[in-house]
């Protein structure tokens, strides 16, 4: 389940830009680790702090991360919200300490062991499935933790030792500089790779890597929440390939490709139909039947609609955690490309019946052209 920011950062789901970037501001100097040296703690929520703002200031992010924390595992644009540690630090130390003057103790990020390599794969949704939500299976080949040695890359999973550089933590700590401009950082232990063990014997089965040699097939079931749309994806945490000695298994992110329907599109939660009409319904009136994502609606036209009038139908549109969206009907008139002789006469009959008056800006745009020029645009009128 994703982190909830919001509470992070100490603001309200409704926060504005600015409560959000006061908040930020105000969090970020209390646990600054320049003001904490050698608290990993603070260093922590320093981490945490720095992700949630990178989110929730951007709005596109923040929408997409909105979605994923009311639907976990799915996000609503792509592009995940893994964070960026300390990333953009010079920005901020500029913004925050440029008051304090002189320099600072800088620790940078701490090292984490290495991840297996994600897996990504697209998956087609029929347009109602991706509207009103469904469970899929997919399958897929993955690398897979070597069970010979349980992922370790040691012969038995136990013919290694500590690591005598690291003592075993994966990391070393390097200092440049002295006084006031000490730099400290964390960087993985180039003795052991950063695994915190060194192998004394490879497992013959994988050779060391910690993983199977051949792929196998995985298939996951996926239980897609309403709304998914192309480029959305859907993030399986484990499901990815293993990793070497130890380290986490990938994650599987299944992004989607959604298939047009025949007559609805959609924006977000929204569905429109472009609904052609007869003259004869624009006119008089009359009842015509519009899809809907469960059954056929029934939208009464009242006599003199004209062609482009939309027609809202409230609730008509995508149902999901983060609200229903509207069904958007838009009428045009279709005119016919053949018509009889006796249709002629009888729209002959009606034009000749008809007076400028019934016909509100056609009677507007010939007054403006007497105005202008004292001649009729019409000239049966």
């Amino acid at each position: 389940m994703a982190k909830n920011y919001y509470e992070i950062l100490g603001v309200d789901k409704k926060a504005t830009q600015a409560d959000i970037k006061s908040a930020y501001r105000k969090l970020a100097k209390q646990y600054h680790p320049d003001l904490h040296p050698n608290d990993p703690a603070c260093a922590e929520k320093f981490k945490e702090i720095n992700e949630a703002n990178e989110v929730l200031s951007d709005e596109k992010k923040r929408q997409a991360y909105d979605f994923e924390l009311e639907n976990p595992g799915a996000s609503a644009f792509g592009g995940g919200f893994s964070g960026q540690g300390f990333g953009g630090f010079s920005d901020i130390f500029n913004d925050i300490f440029a008051g304090f003057g002189g320099g600072a103790t800088r620790q940078e990020r701490s090292y984490e062991k290495e991840k297996g390599k994600d897996i990504t794969i697209e998956v087609s949704l029929s347009f109602l499935d991706a509207a009103k939500g469904c469970v899929k299976e997919v399958s897929y080949s993955r690398r897979e933790r070597c069970n010979h040695c349980k992922g370790t890359g040691a012969k038995g999973g136990t013919a290694y030792k500590t690591c005598d550089r690291c003592g075993g933590s994966g990391q070393v700590q390097y200092t440049s500089g002295g006084g006031f401009f000490r730099t400290v950082s964390v960087r993985a232990c180039d003795a052991c790779g950063g695994t915190g063990k060194k192998i004394i014997e490879k497992c013959p089965e994988c050779g060391g890597k910690g993983w199977t040699t051949n792929r196998s097939n995985t298939t996951v079931t996926l239980n897609i929440p309403a709304g998914a749309d192309t480029n959305s994806y859907m993030r399986k945490k484990g499901y990815g390939h293993a990793s070497s000695q130890g380290g986490e298994p990938g994650d599987l992110i299944v992004v989607f490709k959604v298939l047009p329907h025949k007559v609805i599109k959609r924006e977000r939660f929204d569905l429109f139909v472009d609904l052609p009409i007869s003259y004869t319904t624009c006119v008089m009136g009359g009842k015509v039947r519009v899809p809907t994502l469960d059954d056929a609606y029934e939208l009464d036209i009242p006599a003199g609609t004209p062609s482009g009038k939309r027609f809202t139908i409230r609730g008509k549109g995508i149902k999901s955690s983060m609200g229903t969206g509207n069904l958007y009907v838009t009428v045009n008139v279709e005119i016919p490309t053949n018509i009889s002789r006796s249709q002629r006469k009888a729209l002959e009959e009606f034009e000749s019946n008809s007076e400028l008056k019934q016909c509100i800006k056609m009677k507007e745009y010939n007054d403006n052209l007497q105005a202008l020029y004292g001649v009729n645009a019409y000239s049966k009128k």
